[in-house]
């Protein structure tokens, strides 16, 4: 069983910075289709201005090729139904997202922002227990 999944953006940021960390090993799960990532143009949008910034200091070309990889490897949805069940509104485009394609997880670092630890049937989780489920399926 591969999972879908959506990656918060602050998963992206920590992968890109941190090499080697959970995060990171959890974007390469996505970019080998070991789980299948699920974007929307909002979310992709979104992850694209985000790395941009300059505190990142991330070189343009290796953000350029990343995003193409992600793309590439991602599926896009464009979600119909609009969510307002986050307090901080551009987490609702990620519940949107999730909900569009039947995702199982969406992996946050930032799981205040979510008002239960599932939404619709969508386990929302940290990066380090979205390990463990994957290792619990021997998919890691």
């Amino acid at each position: 069983m591969i999972f879908r999944v959506v990656y918060d953006t602050n998963v992206m940021v920590s992968a890109l910075l941190k090499p080697g960390s959970i995060p990171s090993s959890l974007v390469t799960l996505a970019l080998t289709g070991a789980v299948q990532l699920c974007l929307s143009p909002a979310i992709q949008a979104e992850y694209d201005e985000v790395i941009r910034r300059p505190r990142f200091a991330l070189p343009v070309d290796m953000v350029e090729r990343f995003m193409e990889e992600l793309t590439a490897s991602a599926l896009m949805v464009e979600p119909a139904t609009r969510v307002t069940a986050s307090s901080d509104d551009p987490d609702n485009r990620l519940l949107e997202c999730a909900l569009e394609a039947s995702a199982d997880y969406l992996v946050t670092g930032n799981l205040r922002h979510f008002p239960v630890p599932e939404f619709e049937g969508i386990r929302i989780v940290s990066p380090a227990v979205f390990a463990q489920a994957l290792v619990e399926q021997g998919l890691s």
